[in-house]
């Protein structure tokens, strides 16, 4: 399953939301994101035909199993990474945006062994 950085934040945007306040619209994406809420309707439209979201009546989204899947991923290379940053001395404002970019790139090899490490050294529990 391969899909695009933007795709990849717009379902971890979705996710962290989800976990924060309950129920998540567009509007609450847009502002998230700093994004206007067309283009956010446009993305969720092609989310929804692909099937990584569900829209109800009231315009709430929900992740599908396949659009968890995904955001579930990078959010956790998000968290990981940024923990590996922070242990180095790197700031957590610094830590956590450039755990944003790093996250999309890393190869899960690259990444099994940094998360392997982290564990042995105590700072993943």
């Amino acid at each position: 399953m391969q899909i695009k950085e933007s795709a990849e934040n717009y379902l971890e945007t979705i996710l962290m939301l989800q976990n924060k306040k309950g129920n998540v619209r567009s509007i609450d994406i847009a502002n998230e994101l700093s994004f206007t809420k067309p283009s956010v309707s446009v993305a969720m439209k092609s989310f929804r035909e692909e099937g990584y979201i569900i829209v109800d009546d009231n315009g709430f989204i929900t992740l599908t199993d396949k659009g968890r899947l995904v955001a579930e991923r990078v959010y956790e290379r998000h968290r990981v990474i940024a923990k590996a940053l922070m242990a180095l001395g790197v700031d957590e404002e610094t830590a956590l945006e450039d755990s944003c970019k790093i996250e999309h790139d890393i190869s899960n090899h690259t990444f099994e062994k940094l998360k392997e490490f982290l564990f042995t050294k105590g700072i993943l529990s």
